[in-house]
């Protein structure tokens, strides 16, 4: 047990060595675009416009989030025993009461949002509520308050925001690039090598956020199960969850890291396992099991 809570808090550090990477990452970005176009002011352009983009989307992330996936607010009297489980367990947490919202959704999943503990949101399908028990209920929003309490909800919204300025920002500078003359240009070389950093940044800056997101379940797993003192009930919820195939209605590659297993369901070859925002169910049971 002791080396899966050391393993969880060096992820923790990773975690937050890689965000700052993508903050070097979007000023080499705006120092590329400033030496192909021979204009100091772009980079100055894309230190302002990132940061600007992260304050606006901190305040908003969880509105946007909510809105994307058609999630409604829920009163205590629509869902009494999903209502009493978040606030008994919020008690335990040391916490507030998190909102809660329902997507209406067969498929059984779950996920948390917002930027910090007063403006936390847990939201939950219909299908979870009708596929798992109360201890395996119990166990899924436990690994989501987790996720409020270790505000890895405001790291997962930070990554998101910093990929896609990375994208937009390679996007206008590879259009930019096809429709300006560089004749002029004294490095081809320094060119060619900028236009292929343009295009593989958006590859390496998703593949981080992946790799975040795979890191922050198994500490929330960890974390959920010394809340609730049940990892056996966590195993039970995940393999129920993930063995359902139930499709999304509504399924976006930008919020699929959110959710506690992935809602991408059917086969996965082995290049799309190289995005995969989960890691195997069957590694984190085994986690689990092992407490």
């Amino acid at each position: 047990m002791a080396t899966l809570y050391n393993q969880v808090s060096s992820n923790n550090r990773k975690a937050f060595f890689l965000i700052f990477f993508f903050l070097i990452l979007v000023i080499g970005l705006g120092w590329i675009f400033s030496y192909v176009f021979n204009d100091v002011a772009i980079l100055y352009f894309a230190v302002i416009i990132s940061s600007v983009m992260s304050f606006v989307s901190y305040y908003n992330s969880d509105k946007v989030v909510l809105s994307m996936v058609g999630a409604h607010e829920i009163q205590k009297s629509d869902s009494p025993e999903l209502y009493r489980i978040v606030e008994n367990l919020a008690i335990t947490a040391g916490t507030q009461t998190p909102k809660i919202y329902i997507l209406e959704e067969r498929q059984p999943n779950a996920f948390a949002t917002g930027r910090d503990e007063k403006h936390a949101v847990i939201a939950v399908t219909r299908g979870l509520l009708d596929v798992l028990n109360k201890r395996e209920l119990e166990a899924v929003v436990a690994h989501e308050m987790s996720h409020i309490k270790s505000k890895d909800i405001l790291v997962a919204s930070i990554v998101v925001i910093l990929v896609g300025i990375v994208a937009i920002l390679s996007d206008i500078f590879l259009r930019s690039l096809y429709f300006t003359n560089h004749n002029d240009n004294k490095n081809p070389i320094m060119l060619v090598l900028a236009i292929i950093g343009m295009i593989l940044a958006p590859l390496a800056a998703s593949l981080i956020q992946l790799a975040i997101s795979r890191k922050e379940e198994f500490k929330a797993d960890a974390n959920a199960a010394l809340l609730t003192r049940d990892p056996e009930g966590l195993a039970s919820a995940l393999i129920k969850i993930s063995s359902n195939k139930t499709p999304l209605s509504k399924i976006n590659n930008a919020t699929a890291h959110l959710y506690i297993s992935s809602p991408e369901k059917g086969r996965v070859s082995w290049y799309n396992k190289m995005f995969m925002t989960h890691p195997p169910v069957e590694d984190r049971v085994k986690a689990l099991r092992e407490l």
